[in-house]
């Protein structure tokens, strides 16, 4: 029976390039924590305690595979001098990147002390705390922006356009996987199992860019290895990933690659699928889950369909589910998986 061999068990043997019995369920579920504990996210985000019991309650609810320790698409930012600008304490509005004023955002310098990172100390005490009370059946998963987002938003915070790989200033792509990298680290020490890095901004990339951007990956997946935790590459623009599939294909990761399944095309995801069932995960758009929408009739069918063609070894969500998720869908699709 499939649900014998538990989640730290399929983890290790995906490591060891075996396909698991079965796809591991494994949705990003963080932010809703904040809505149970009644918090503004800005709050949220800076109590471990209150992360740390709303986690609980989730996973009493939703007994997937993993359970999202922290999740915040701006946590690097601080590491890299920018700052988060705030709407009424509860969305994150934009970036405010103070030395781009000075005409480079390149010109950044982030610190190799990560206790300067109050997030990132957050982080680490969660997954401490859930370390020590969750057994096998559960992962402790957390999230990094990857080194091309973060190229991306400094060359964009030196106010130069991108749109092709090559329009990434060389020293913003250089800073990101070093914050990325030492990211990685600090989480995977603390105990995570499984951790996303996200690319949520792909320029349209040749062999030879989608070639350099894998070799500055290759530090954080192969960080994140060496602690016996899983890397996971999520892209979540279809409309990048369709542009250089094959480009992504050709690489040689050594990690799971989830591409986001809405838009991105059928020859696309069987293009990334041939990477094979070890290598070869999906994200389901975060909408697919909004409480009163329609965006979920027939999941079950469609995502158990989907496993059946492309042979996923994860099955995540490309992002955060919102707040007021509706949760019944979520275990819907976890029971699907398991059937």
């Amino acid at each position: 029976m499939p649900d014998q061999v538990t989640p730290r068990q399929m983890v290790k043997n995906l490591l060891q390039g075996g396909a698991p019995p079965r796809p591991l369920f494994l949705p990003i579920v963080f932010s809703h924590g904040a809505r149970i504990e009644n918090l503004p996210l800005r709050s949220f985000l800076a109590n471990p305690t209150k992360i740390f019991n709303s986690l609980r309650q989730i996973r009493a609810h939703l007994r997937s595979d993993g359970i999202t320790c922290y999740f915040d698409s701006f946590l690097e930012v601080e590491q890299l001098g920018g700052v988060v600008q705030w709407e009424d304490g509860d969305q994150q509005e934009s970036v405010h990147w103070p030395h781009a004023a000075a005409g480079d955002a390149s010109d950044a310098a982030p610190s190799d002390d990560l206790s300067h990172n109050n997030r990132v100390a957050v982080a680490i005490d969660v997954i401490r705390r859930l370390k020590a009370v969750v057994r096998d059946d559960c992962l402790l998963m957390a999230s990094v922006t990857g080194p091309l987002t973060l190229g991306v938003l400094l060359t964009i915070a030196g106010t130069q356009p991108v749109a092709r790989y090559r329009d990434i200033v060389p020293t913003a792509l250089d800073l990101g996987a070093a914050v990325t990298s030492g990211i990685a680290k600090s989480l995977v020490e603390a105990g995570a199992n499984v951790i996303f890095l996200r690319e949520d901004f792909i320029p349209v990339l040749s062999a030879e860019d989608a070639a350099e951007w894998s070799s500055r990956l290759a530090t954080a997946i192969n960080i994140v290895r060496f602690y016996e935790a899983l890397p996971v590459l999520l892209l979540t623009c279809s409309r990048s990933i369709n542009q250089s599939s094959s480009a992504i294909a050709a690489q040689p990761w050594d990690c799971v690659v989830c591409p986001i399944v809405r838009g991105t095309t059928a020859e696309s995801l069987r293009e990334l699928s041939s990477l094979g069932p070890a290598r070869f995960g999906m994200a389901l758009p975060t909408d697919t889950f909004e409480t009163g929408t329609i965006a979920g009739a027939d999941l079950e069918g469609s995502v158990s369909g989907a496993i059946s063609e492309l042979r996923p070894s994860i099955v995540t969500t490309a992002g955060d589910v919102p707040p007021a998720a509706d949760m019944e869908r979520l275990k819907k699709v976890w029971e699907s998986i398991r059937k």
